[in-house]
């Protein structure tokens, strides 16, 4: 059977409105209307304007009985003028339980990952959640990413597959902590895809993959989903913590939910005129993990972050191979560090950077996150990026150290630390750097911008300066490559730190 559909406006409570559409019913169990026995299939075809609702909703009426569903779902992709974009049609789905902001309804969304899933009791299509399919009202949402100036033509097919329910399989989530080596610097990549969402590395190719670039733990953070949590079995170990998280990505900018409990789920169906980030980032904070923005100055459309940093704990600045976006997101990170100068700790967001890495050749570990934790456990890593104990890097090879000394009796700080020597006060600022190829220079960055550049000697060596507090108030460090020839932009970064302060606060 097929049908077009009717729209009504409606809402998601406390957050953005939808579109509702007509609902989809089926007949019972015996079969009526199937195209084999024990199954029934309908199909819904429409068409949205240019500037349609976040989120369009189609109702289907679930009956009894039924073993599993499965949806599949084209859409028309007209041509458009350069630099106008064209279709893109996101997909999830709601069950009985409702499609309520943060609710429990939630089964599994893939985006624009795949164009059909099914959900069964005993499984699920990555990206989707497995257990009972069960009588009610369930909901196919439907995300209009991007709407050519023609229109969207859709056609969304539902079919019922009736029969008994399987079992539903207990998740088996990664530990919380690995043998590690006590206090020591950890290496990490806490921004990554795998089949479970928009990307085609497996989780044991992720893996496989974190241990080949050195990495001692990794976080899961899928799109909008927490399918992937439960995938990791047998593939951590002594040698490498996996966490669980999820990208929160909303039409105002993406966030790392970073070492959330394992299958806790973080909505993202508003924008920042909703209000309704920081009750998300209350959410995330209870649920054990950071608020991290992800690349806030990408250049994909609905990337760039909107809603602000009052929540966040860090910032990933560097997402990825280096790129001027990457470059735009430093300097305006750099801008607000001056702020702890005046003791107001809420101005101190630490840096991080991840790869986001989806597929070849998109390398894993590109960039890491290297951090002091008192041990290889979610809650000393979460602990140090949160103080800011951490610098970043484009390799396992890179090896780095970074530390102020003077004002006499051994005062001593360290990357995230405060010097408290007076403001008139002889300050070294000592870089050792080793692990970066040939022709890079290093960089000492403060609130009055690069004051103090050299070249890494061959092999690595120690790069130092002599400053003040009253010349500095922080100084942090840069390791670049070469400039292109010609360019009007510097080096990309082959690795960076977090800050120093200098001085009483």
């Amino acid at each position: 059977m097929q049908r077009r559909n009717v729209l009504k406006l409606t809402a998601i409570a406390g957050a953005a409105s939808v579109l509702t559409l007509e609902g989809v019913t089926f007949a019972h169990a015996d079969g009526t209307g199937s195209r084999s026995p024990g199954e029934e299939t309908r199909k819904v075809t429409g068409r949205l304007a240019a500037g349609a609702p976040d989120f369009v909703h189609l109702p289907v009426e679930v009956p009894g009985g039924v073993r599993e569903i499965a949806v599949s779902y084209t859409y028309d992709r007209p041509s458009v003028p350069p630099g106008t974009p064209g279709n893109a049609l996101d997909i999830g789905i709601f069950d009985e339980r409702g499609t309520e902001l943060g609710g429990a309804g939630f089964r599994g969304w893939s985006g624009g990952a795949r164009k059909e899933f099914a959900i069964s009791a005993e499984k699920a299509t990555p990206g989707y959640l497995a257990g009972p399919v069960r009588p009610g009202t369930w909901h196919v949402v439907l995300g209009p990413y991007t709407v050519a100036p023609q229109g969207l033509a859709y056609e969304v097919t539902v079919t019922l597959r009736y029969g008994k329910q399987g079992v539903t399989p207990h998740p088996v989530y990664p530990p919380q902590r690995a043998r590690g080596r006590g206090r020591a610097w950890y290496r990490g990549d806490n921004h990554l895809h795998s089949i479970y969402s928009d990307g085609l590395r497996t989780p044991a190719e992720i893996a496989a993959a974190a241990r080949a670039a050195g990495l001692d733990w990794i976080t899961t953070t899928e799109h909008n989903t927490t399918s992937s949590h439960g995938a990791w079995e047998g593939l951590w170990g002594d040698d490498l913590l996996i966490l669980t998280g999820e990208e929160i990505t909303t039409r105002n900018g993406h966030v790392v939910a970073l070492g959330t409990d394992p299958g806790v789920f973080l909505d993202w169906r508003y924008r920042a005129r909703d209000r309704v980030f920081p009750r998300v980032a209350r959410q995330i904070h209870r649920a054990g993990g950071l608020v991290v923005p992800a690349h806030p100055h990408a250049t994909c459309v609905a990337c760039n972050w909107k809603f602000g940093f009052a929540e966040a704990d860090a910032v990933e600045v560097w997402n990825g191979p280096y790129t001027p976006d990457d470059e735009v997101t430093i300097a305006e990170w750099d801008n607000t560090l001056v702020a702890t100068v005046r003791g107001d700790r809420r101005g101190w967001l630490p840096a991080m950077g991840n790869s986001d890495a989806h597929r070849e050749p998109q390398v894993v570990g590109l960039p890491q996150t290297v951090v002091l934790a008192d041990d290889l456990s979610r809650p000393a890593l979460l602990a140090a990026i949160r103080a800011g104990r951490s610098w970043i890097c484009e390799s396992g090879h890179v090896q780095l150290s970074f530390e102020a000394t003077g004002g006499g009796r051994g005062a001593h700080a360290g990357i995230g630390e405060r010097l408290p020597v007076d403001r008139d006060a002889e300050v070294t600022a000592r870089l050792r750097i080793s692990g970066v190829p040939s022709g890079c220079t290093a960089s000492f960055v403060t609130d009055q911008g690069t004051l103090f550049t050299a070249p890494v000697p061959s092999g690595g060596g120690t790069v130092e300066w002599r400053t003040t507090p009253a010349y500095a108030a922080y100084v942090r460090a840069e390791v670049r490559h070469p400039a292109g020839s010609g360019s009007e932009l510097p080096g990309a970064m082959a690795a960076m730190t977090n800050p120093i302060f200098l001085g009483r606060e």
